[in-house]
């Protein structure tokens, strides 16, 4: 057979791929565990947007539901009553916490009145922090991932390279077949690491925004109902 020949058959023979798995197992148990961290972390994550973003969507739901009852003329003492037997999220917490200060402030024969403005703002203010609190619960752990995954990923292909290079100067063979799959290992620990950094990252951004409109619109519906309840305690007043 002529060298024509031989170079066909070379270019016609199947060439065994490397797969993912096969670059996981055979890689340095330091590395093993950089990747394993990784894609837990990359569940985590995950875990975490889909729990925010159903979270998000059903506190929207709930303060459109909230707002058209609100000002569909209903009595506040109505609504109130409706509420106050019930968990409550968002503006509906907010109205239950400031109707309750209300309530409490004139009840008896001496009515609080003279501070009962600031006490009601106070009260206000804290439920939206304690919401917000809670809408942007775990979203810490979505930004320390963005920024330190890629790291660790890095972390791992130093380390397996270094372990390539150490089997070089070992065997004394530096043929492209001896060092590819070690690099082809250690470099999978940052595409893994790179795979976990980008959607947290992304969604870390999207996700802050989102509770921060849904704070600003709790702060927007605080300032309305505040200005009802001044008016009510100067007609006391009077």
């Amino acid at each position: 057979m002529g060298s024509d020949g031989v170079a066909q058959v070379a270019l016609s023979a199947p060439v065994e791929g490397v797969s993912y798995l096969s670059l996981f197992f055979e890689a340095d148990i330091v590395v093993k565990v950089v990747m394993l961290g990784l894609m837990a972390a990359s569940i985590w994550s995950w875990a975490i947007i889909f729990d925010k973003v159903i979270l998000y969507r059903r506190t929207k739901r709930q303060m459109d539901r909230f707002e058209n009852v609100f000002w569909s003329g209903q009595s506040l003492e109505e609504l109130y009553k409706s509420l106050s037997t019930r968990a409550n999220d968002g503006m509906a917490a907010l109205f239950v916490a400031a109707m309750r200060e209300w309530k409490r402030s004139l009840e008896g024969q001496k009515p609080a009145i003279a501070s009962l403005q600031q006490r009601i703002d106070r009260v206000m203010d804290l439920t939206i922090s304690r919401e917000v609190e809670a809408l942007e619960k775990r979203l810490l752990f979505l930004a320390t991932i963005g920024s330190a995954a890629p790291f660790i990923g890095l972390f791992g292909t130093v380390w397996g390279i270094m372990g390539s290079f150490t089997s070089i100067a070992a065997s004394k063979n530096t043929s492209l077949a001896v060092v590819a799959p070690g690099i082809a290992e250690a470099l999978f620990a940052t595409g893994i690491g790179l795979v976990a950094a980008i959607p947290a990252v992304i969604a870390y951004n999207k996700l802050q925004s989102d509770a921060g409109k849904l704070g600003a619109r709790m702060e927007g519906f605080a300032d309305e109902f505040s200005a009802i309840l001044s008016r009510r305690i100067d007609e006391r007043v009077s």
